[in-house]
């Protein structure tokens, strides 16, 4: 992966559009706005479910999968709605390694100016 291939969730972190919370190991984010850095960073959808309560038929949580086509990477988002939140958390890999928030990554790095969250 290239430095820049992360750039669009980079720009959703430092819009604060996607936090990592340490205690859940994944990201407070809408879904869709995950999904739609990662198929503008060249991930093709080639899967994607949604789970529905019985209750009340909202989205309980969902899945999503793209491939690059150009590179063979495959990224996955997994995410669960929380109803005392307006967003889900969302566990992020590629190529089977998560994208954590918590330290140091090439693909982060090269686009954080402020070094951090914040």
């Amino acid at each position: 992966m290239t430095p820049t291939s992360m750039r669009l969730l980079e720009e959703l972190r430092g819009h604060g559009r996607m936090t990592w919370l340490e205690a859940e190991q994944g990201w407070m984010a809408a879904p869709d706005d995950v999904v739609t850095a990662l198929s503008g960073n060249g991930f093709e959808e080639c899967k994607r479910e949604e789970t529905t309560s019985r209750r009340d038929s909202r989205p309980a949580g969902g899945v999503w999968q793209g491939v690059n086509t150009r590179t063979g990477a495959v990224a996955s988002a997994i995410w669960v709605n929380r109803l005392v939140w307006p967003q889900a958390i969302v566990f992020i890999t590629v190529d089977g390694e998560p994208l954590r928030g918590d330290g140091p990554s090439p693909e982060i790095d090269a686009h954080d100016e402020d070094g951090g969250e914040g």
